[in-house]
């Protein structure tokens, strides 16, 4: 293993030196030229979307588009930084003021006007069946924000952690549109659409699941038991789990499979309800034995390599340390090193067949690296 203190504190410190505001892959609309009017056609905004984020030039200063503080970095880095305070005891009392300050930061963050506490991206998002305006909670973001409080939560007990995670059940059971048939439930993406994206339900799943840990709420358990067995009911028989349900998007990827796992895996701890194991194991083992190249490189999709993602690659290592895959998790963590790291602190976004796309994205690729290793740093020290 490489000097991965010394890479991690890099990481640490370009984050903090950067006040958590950076780039994003998707915050093209941000640019004022989608103020004129003939820009808002969803089209031109998708695609245009779509292609800025392949560039692989930072050409954002060229279209006046500022970096943001996305609320998700935040969340990603209060999990991480309590990690760290064990790794490091030494230095827990600036742990302590980094959880503190990102605290305060992310009640600031919160969108306003929703039953509980919740949070959006700081962008414009025009996705490929809805529209979604900044700060515009979603269940994705929340569902990531809550989950990294409630991981910091039980390493370091802050009480302000879990009562954001109560409030943002709130959101959840109140604010999102409910799909409800024979084979469950299943939420929205957002207060804005209808979408039945497996890996957002499955979230706010495993929100409910964790304050159901901490309170022992009847109505939170009958609840995620409904959405769980929704996403059991849409498993495949080899074990993946299409995007959706309801449209186009069937393929499974990497990250989104990892976190259909990471949360069922929650809700069976949580709960203690393990009568879908079977299919835990069934689309974990699918997991591993089609999302990776040589037990090392994270493909994209399971019969696509390329691009290989930032966010592939660290929540591949979160995945594979959650179910003591330590071996693979090692060879993840040493590719990533050698191949999409920078020395000045930060990780590129993306390496495809011929090219390595170097731009720093501050969510996408520094917040998720740098929980990826933390929680291994963590995790390592303490097995």
């Amino acid at each position: 293993m490489l000097d991965l203190l010394k890479i991690v504190k890099s990481c640490e410190d370009y984050i903090t030196s950067e006040n958590f505001i950076g780039y994003d892959p998707y915050d093209f609309l941000i640019s004022p030229i989608f103020k004129l009017g003939f820009l808002q056609n969803k089209p031109i905004r998708f695609y245009s979307q779509q292609i800025f984020r392949r560039i692989p030039f930072n050409l954002r200063p060229l279209f006046g588009i500022k970096k943001g503080l996305n609320p998700v970095t935040i969340g990603l880095s209060i999990e991480s930084f309590a990690y760290l305070s064990e790794v490091f005891p030494s230095e827990k009392n600036k742990y302590a003021d980094l959880v503190n300050y990102c605290i305060n930061t992310l009640i600031n963050l919160q969108s306003k006007g929703y039953s509980g506490a919740c949070w959006g991206y700081d962008f414009d998002w025009e996705a490929r069946y809805t529209k979604i305006d900044s700060y515009v909670p979603t269940v994705v973001a929340t569902g990531m924000i809550t989950n990294s409080l409630f991981e910091a939560y039980k390493i370091i007990k802050q009480e302000k952690l879990v009562e954001l995670c109560k409030s943002a059940t709130k959101f959840v059971l109140n604010d999102l549109y409910r799909t409800e048939d024979s084979n469950g439930l299943c939420y929205s993406y957002s207060p804005v659409d209808k979408q039945k994206v497996l890996n957002a339900s499955i979230k706010g799943a495993r929100l409910l699941s964790q304050v159901y840990s901490i309170n022992n709420d009847e109505l939170l358990k009958t609840e995620v038991d409904k959405i769980i067995k929704y996403v059991i009911a849409m498993q495949k028989e080899d074990g993946s789990w299409p995007y959706s349900i309801g449209d186009a998007r069937k393929w499974a990827d990497n990250y989104h499979t990892a976190y259909v796992l990471d949360s069922l895996k929650a809700y069976m701890d949580n709960t203690k309800d393990y009568k879908y194991i079977n299919n835990f194991e069934n689309g974990l083992s699918f997991y591993i034995n089609n999302f990776f190249v040589d037990k090392t490189i994270p493909k994209y999709y399971s019969n696509k390599i390329y691009p290989i993602d930032s966010t592939s690659v660290a929540q591949s290592i979160i995945t594979l340390l959650k179910n003591n895959k330590f071996g693979y998790a090692e060879n993840v963590i040493n590719w990533a090193i050698k191949n999409i790291f920078n020395e000045k602190g930060y990780f590129y976004y993306q390496k495809t067949k011929y090219y390595t796309h170097k731009t720093s994205y501050m969510r996408w690729s520094n917040a998720w690296m740098f929980n990826a290793l933390s929680l291994y740093l963590y995790k390592e020290k303490f097995r």
